[in-house]
């Protein structure tokens, strides 16, 4: 059989299925051949590839999107903003609600953190705006995306009034030769999701689930009433349609390679690809969809609300409902700077303890938890963060469509 047949009958099967098939692959060569290590290596290749790719991606299509069409940043990109930390917040309120009908107990002991979180919001807004002035090139290189945002914004305008056609026309080929490069590592996922999920079944039991099974539960049906229920209202008052088949889609081809990969960065190039099938604006998504990594943290909102409110319900602090709406507030200001912060979401549970008086020692104890249940918070929280990147994109082009009199 040739090689070109059989890329060819590659290239003609879904993405999807070629992703299942993948993850049935992985599954099952974890529990054969167990020792085969370097198999996990496809995975390190896969997500190595995506992060690589990923800064110089956003830096390229956001100077770009600034340099041809600065001035089509209209009322869509204050809503799409607009969606991201409502239904943040509204991840958190959730969150609040699940805590209340299902209150955790943690087992708390002594385990050692080496990552020091943030003494409050205020540490975390500094951290925010400090990683916006950082040198473009390190931004660029450490994945810094808040720094990427920043500078690409600043290089796109400052050459709009200056570029001249050839300049515009190389920047152009330029994205699209970095977004073809794109769909060339995309195309290979199944591989790099067979790696990764081989590495998950073989280096991980089933320990998890006798001891924190309740609070993996808790924290799961909280994300998936956010991904089917809220996130359907938001989107359904957006457009007055049904939202179902929208997010089935970016749930499908979004959510499930974020699963996997653990990483919003790397899931930047998906979603972007997904945003061009949905036949979006590029001006427009190439700016939202690294915002959405940085600032939409329905996920993130959820994790540091039910863990600090598991640690207040072990240590017997009431918890009032105004008290929880501020937990609430807090929480979403913290997820929205949590790509600032070394370890993400779950450094951000002691700025969140602070609130009912608990020490930090007693924290990160807490934190600890949240480390041992990460191979499925982290996915769970990682798929919704990513996934509604692209939900709340394509709501707000949708309904621009819909006030022009177009069909979505």
């Amino acid at each position: 059989m040739d090689i070109k047949y059989i890329a060819e009958k590659y290239n003609s099967t879904s993405l999807l299925l070629r992703i299942f098939i993948g993850m049935l692959l992985g599954i099952g060569l974890a529990l054969l051949l167990p020792s085969f290590k370097w198999i996990s290596g496809f995975g390190d290749l896969f997500v190595g590839s995506l992060k690589a790719i990923a800064p110089v991606l956003v830096f390229v299509l956001v100077s770009s999107a600034f340099l041809q069409t600065g001035s089509k940043f209209d009322k869509r990109f204050g809503m799409v903003i607009f969606l991201y930390i409502a239904s943040t917040l509204i991840s958190a309120f959730s969150a609040v609600i699940f805590s209340f009908v299902f209150p955790q107990t943690l087992n708390l002991t002594n385990i050692s953190i080496e990552q020091s979180a943030p003494a409050g919001i205020a540490e975390v807004l500094k951290n925010l705006f400090t990683n916006m002035i950082i040198n473009p090139i390190e931004s660029i290189r450490s994945a810094n995306y808040i720094g990427v945002l920043f500078w690409a914004i600043i290089f796109g305008i400052a050459l709009k009034g200056i570029a001249s056609d050839t300049t515009k026309k190389f920047f152009t080929d330029t994205s699209d030769a970095v977004s073809l490069a794109v769909k060339w590592v995309i195309n290979l996922a199944p591989f790099g999701i067979m790696g990764l999920v081989y590495h998950t079944v073989s280096h991980n039991g089933l320990e998890i689930f006798s001891t924190y099974g309740q609070l993996i539960v808790v924290l799961v049906g909280c994300m998936l009433f956010v991904w089917f229920v809220a996130h359907p209202i938001i989107v359904g008052s957006v457009l007055r349609s049904n939202p179902y088949p929208l997010i089935i889609k970016c749930i499908k081809e979004s959510g499930i390679t974020a699963f996997f990969t653990r990483s919003s960065a790397a899931n930047i190039p998906v979603n972007m690809n997904l945003c061009d099938k949905l036949g979006l604006d590029k001006d427009m998504y190439s700016v939202s969809i690294p915002l959405g990594a940085t600032i939409n943290m329905n996920g993130a909102a959820i994790t540091i609300t039910i863990m600090t409110l598991a640690a207040a319900h072990t240590l017997g602090i009431p918890v009032d409902a105004p008290t929880a709406i501020i937990l609430s507030i807090l929480a979403t200001l913290g997820a929205c700077g949590a790509s600032g912060v070394a370890g993400g979401s779950l450094l951000l549970i002691p700025m969140a303890c602070s609130l009912f008086g608990i020490s930090n020692d007693i924290a990160m104890q807490v934190v600890s938890v949240g480390f041992i249940i990460g191979i499925i918070q982290d996915s769970m929280e990682t798929a919704l963060n990513s996934s509604s990147d692209v939900i709340f994109a394509a709501t707000t082009e949708f309904y621009q469509w819909k006030k022009e009199g177009k069909s979505i």
